[in-house]
């Protein structure tokens, strides 16, 4: 009997230091919140005052999976195990993103996702430091859309400190700088430890008086389409509202979205299910003119289960630009990278002012 009584004080502590353990996890995330307002200012580093002189123009845009998801890695939330990738892969994988973004330094937007300010994730390599200081004729505009100080999950082996970004880099001087906060998010106290999504907005004037706006944009992932239709909501009404100005207004980054009619299971392999796991915009969703530009040929994200294995692996196509009536597509290219450095792979376009 004292034995049993002995075992159900031991159990009663165990669960006592539990919950006390989780409580204040929980407390500490609600009181280190992050919890930006609805529209943020934002500060370009850079000192360029290169104005827009032409109406031809080139952009590029690229989630780099925070250096830490090449072919190598699995990730655990997409059911594979690892959560932080080893020093080696996040150096081979940045070095890689750079030597890539300077070959393409012609380009006169590059429209970047998941870049780190400093995560346990990713070794804590400062990804934006490097970057700016890597174009540092250019000016490089970020906007915060992670900042947890601590994620307990895993709890073996958690996360931690998480910080990063969406990053738009251009030689040209913008005259807006604005981050814009997508309504919703999880339910609390899972909300504490996602993405606070965004979108970041920037304006450059252009020789015909119209403004450029350029939109650098990360909509939700993991959830069951709820939070992307409140976003896509709130995108589409900016967008007409700058349209119906008369400006031009390019979209451009990861939707984690299928664009409206495409097919993904064109990059199904022999014996693959073809099940379509991502949500589809819907063809109306913007009214008769808007262009979607990608590269039906080339997938730009790629399943995380397990490494990359190019005859297995499943592919999709996520990562995408939206174009106003009065900008013509020139040519849209996936950049097939074989997912070298991240789980997703870049696509240039060029497009013309009319």
């Amino acid at each position: 009997m004292k034995i049993v009584l002995l075992l159900l004080k031991l159990i009663l502590v165990v669960v006592i230091l539990i919950t006390l353990i989780l409580g204040g996890l929980i407390l500490y995330a609600t009181l280190t919140d992050f919890k930006p307002d609805e529209k943020t200012v934002e500060t370009p580093i850079g000192k360029s005052d290169q104005k827009i002189e032409k109406n031809e123009l080139s952009l590029l845009i690229w989630n780099i999976g925070f250096c830490g998801l090449g072919a190598e890695s699995d990730f655990f939330y997409d059911g594979g195990k690892m959560v932080s990738a080893p020093k080696e892969n996040v150096d081979k994988n940045y070095a890689g993103v750079e030597a890539f973004l300077k070959s393409q330094n012609d380009v006169d937007f590059m429209l970047l996702q998941e870049v780190d300010f400093g995560s346990k994730r990713s070794q804590f390599l400062e990804q934006v430091n490097l970057l700016s200081k890597s174009f540092n004729d250019k000016n490089a505009c970020t906007a915060v859309n992670y900042d947890v100080q601590y994620i307990p999950i895993p709890f073996i082996n958690p996360m931690g400190r998480v910080k990063s970004g969406l990053m738009t880099v251009t030689p040209y001087k913008s005259t807006e700088n604005t981050r814009y906060q997508f309504p919703g998010n999880f339910a609390w106290p899972k909300g504490l430890y996602f993405l606070d999504r965004c979108f970041l907005l920037q304006r450059f004037p252009t020789p015909n008086g119209k403004d450029l706006i350029v939109i650098n944009t990360h909509n939700s992932a993991y959830d069951n389409g709820k939070l992307k239709k409140k976003q896509m909501i709130y995108l589409k009404a900016i967008l007409n509202e700058e349209y119906d100005k008369g400006n031009y207004v390019i979209v451009g980054g990861d939707w984690n979205q299928l664009p409206p009619g495409f097919d993904p299971s064109v990059f199904s392999k022999p014996g693959q299910s073809k099940r379509i796991f991502e949500k589809t915009i819907d063809f109306d969703y913007m009214p008769e003119g808007w262009a979607w530009a990608y590269d039906p040929r080339v997938p730009t994200n790629r399943k995380l289960k397990k490494p990359y294995d190019k005859m297995k692996t499943k592919t999709t196509l996520i990562d995408f630009f939206l174009l106003s009536p009065n900008i013509r597509l020139s040519e849209v290219k996936g950049m097939d990278l074989d997912f070298q450095y991240s789980d997703h792979q870049p696509v240039r376009m060029q497009i013309l002012l009319e």
